[in-house]
């Protein structure tokens, strides 16, 4: 696993994965030209005197196997320029480590006594209000927020007082007049560190499980 917080190990071992791609390729389209070569040869020396392979037939069979040789190896360069693509990726995402983002999810992380949170309003609404809930469901506390537009919106929570086990969640209720206004959830947690498990980089959040770097909706 590939990890933010070592820069030289993360070049040093792409620089390996890429010489070892490199050499896996070398070596894998050597043997399938050896291969083509020794059929062709059998081809030739067991050809009907009489009836002996075409020309046009022969440069066919030599074009189909530079095709399936050069798709080969761009293959494998494209799995190469993805493992550095990968690690150039962490590294720029260390640059998140000690910040806050928001991520796609209706549960909160607790810090220092303080939950943070945002939704995305897909319409102006009359009146919003955020209902917190424990973790079995019931509402906790609710903050009313009025009048607000379209767009996003962020908001505060004081937990000092939770005594619930396990993050607490939080749900939007929104209308203009009796129409409900649809709105989506953000969560808002700190980045302690980040990686790369698989060729996917991930960002792991303080309190709670790391997260693809695709779930992330913005950096505070």
């Amino acid at each position: 696993m590939l990890t933010a917080t070592a820069p030289s190990t993360v070049t040093s071992s792409s620089a390996v994965t890429a010489g070892a791609n490199s050499s896996t390729s070398a070596t894998s389209a050597a043997a399938s030209q050896d291969r083509f070569l020794k059929l062709l040869v059998a081809q030739l020396n067991n050809q009907d005197p009489l009836n002996p392979v075409d020309n046009a037939q022969m440069t066919s069979q030599m074009a189909q196997i530079n095709t399936v040789t050069g798709i080969q190896q761009v293959n494998d360069t494209l799995k190469s320029m993805t493992a550095q693509f990968t690690a150039l990726q962490v590294l720029q995402g260390a640059n998140m480590v000690g910040h806050d983002v928001l991520i796609d999810s209706e549960t909160l992380s607790i810090n220092n006594g303080v939950a943070g949170g945002a939704f995305d309003l897909a319409g102006n609404a009359e009146s919003v209000k955020v209902d917190i809930m424990s973790t079995g469901g019931q509402i906790v506390d609710t903050l009313n927020l009025g009048a607000l537009e379209a767009g996003r919106h962020n908001f505060e929570w004081d937990a000092s007082t939770y005594q619930g086990t396990g993050n607490p969640s939080f749900k939007i209720t929104a209308t203009l007049g009796e129409k409900p206004i649809v709105s989506s959830a953000l969560a808002r947690a700190l980045v302690q560190s980040v990686s790369s498990d698989n060729g996917i980089m991930k960002v792991q959040l303080a309190g709670r499980s790391a997260v693809p770097y695709s779930s992330i909706q913005a950096i505070l």
